[in-house]
């Protein structure tokens, strides 16, 4: 019988991922990788677990033992056990499970795993084949390398609060952005570390942080000041570098439009009543140079309909125009669940929740596995890990082969 999480399938199926990572960025990462079809344990102090269990409100379920949703965003498909690191028994069992391992993931502050003797080395001596996943929040490394990482921090200190918002207004982007996309850059560092491995027989250490993840993220922004020498500043909710591209109001609400060439603006001219031809507007730069004014004629125009006119005038001229959605329409709207962007799950307390879903599909339709799990309880998991442990190690000791354990898909599974 096989160790995956019954019915999970997907690319990653029969993998196993130690999940040692507290609050965003690593929970993401090892989340997307269970999402894959990897099983996932998630190691939790025994005391209160992951920080972000207490991260609210809002809490859900009963007072007795409240579920934050923060922590339901960023742990399904994991399963749960608690363990002490700073004891003996603690550092055992992440031994027992990191021999049996494809990856582990970690987010703590630099040096502090090294100073509970589970430095990468010690990781990698237990198993070779292992391939961990280190966030930071400025980097392993440098002058700020010993620096906490928070995500709000991070959108400062790597310029993007400064490009978000109204000029001279700096603003975070409404999600952490920095941590979800350290996680997301994480994961695609251990899917090539992993494939890699295929080829070279080791793990591999992959490394990113808060910083780098945002800067990695600077697009033309990043060039406009490192090639043209133009510090870029906030653009409120219209484009820095093309226009017409970006919100409009019109009667009873808000569209956005974005005109990205020269036949779109022709399009949006011809329908608001414009002319394209104004020496003003004649060419994208003219636009941009002249944006106050065509943005005041523009506003002028939709102000006389209602967004639900004016996106179907634009949409029938093939101008790329869209709503601007509140989450709860967001959730309801067919095409997102079309997609495969709500999952349904039963929670061990409260029943069944509905959670954001896994971004991506494959051809053949399948969103990566075909059953999901719920974020667990703070040790749900316990007994069983540790006896499916006890019985995988105990057939290791019969089949006495004298080489590296197995990865966990050769042994059992421990049921959930």
């Amino acid at each position: 019988m096989s160790d995956s999480i019954p019915g999970s399938k997907g690319p990653l199926d029969g993998r196993l991922v130690i999940d040692l990572s507290h609050a965003l960025a690593g929970p993401h990462a090892a989340m997307m990788l269970g999402d894959l079809g990897a099983r996932v344990i998630k190691v939790e102090t025994p005391d209160c677990g992951d920080e972000t269990r207490g991260w609210g409100p809002p809490f859900v379920g009963p007072s007795q033992a409240p579920e934050s949703t923060y922590f339901l965003s960023c742990n399904r498909n994991k399963e749960s056990v608690t363990a002490d690191l700073a004891s003996e028994e603690g550092r055992d069992l992440l031994r027992r499970l990191v021999r049996r391992a494809d990856v582990l993931v970690e987010n703590f502050r630099p040096g502090s795993l090294d100073r509970l003797g589970l430095s990468t080395k010690q990781l990698r001596e237990w198993n070779p084949r292992l391939v961990v996943l280190s966030i930071s929040g400025f980097g392993h490394d440098g002058p700020h390398g010993d620096r906490p990482g928070y995500d709000q921090i991070a959108q400062g200190e790597a310029g993007l609060m400064s490009l978000t918002g109204p000029p001279g207004t700096p603003t975070k982007v409404g999600t952490p952005i920095a941590d979800l996309l350290a996680g997301i850059f994480g994961v695609v560092g251990v899917l090539a570390a992993l494939l890699e491995r295929g080829a070279t027989g080791r793990g591999q250490v992959v490394r990113t942080s808060l910083l780098s993840s945002v800067i990695g993220i600077h697009s033309f922004q990043g060039t406009r000041w490192t090639v043209a020498g133009q510090l870029p500043e906030g653009s409120g909710n219209q484009h820095p570098s093309i226009a017409p591209y970006g919100l409009f109001h019109c009667s009873d609400g808000d569209i956005q439009v974005a005109a990205g060439s020269e036949q779109l603006w022709r399009s949006v001219a011809a329908v608001t009543g414009l002319e394209p031809s104004d020496p003003r507007y004649a060419t994208n730069a003219d636009r941009v140079r002249n944006r106050a004014a065509l943005t005041a004629e523009l506003e002028t125009a939709f102000a006389g309909d209602t967004s639900e006119a004016w996106i179907t005038r634009l949409d029938e001229a093939g101008v790329p125009v869209g709503r601007v959605r509140a989450l709860d329409e967001v959730y309801a709207w067919e095409q997102t669940r079309q997609q495969g962007l709500v999952i349904e799950v039963g929670h061990p307390s409260l029943g069944p929740i509905s959670l954001p879903g896994p971004p991506w599909r494959f051809e053949d339709g399948d969103r990566g596995r075909d059953r999901h799990t719920a974020p667990p309880t703070l040790g749900q998991h316990d007994a069983a890990v540790r006896a499916w442990l006890a019985q995988a190690e105990a057939h290791d000791a019969e089949a006495d082969t004298g080489r590296v354990a197995p990865r966990y898909g050769a042994a059992h599974d421990p049921g959930r």
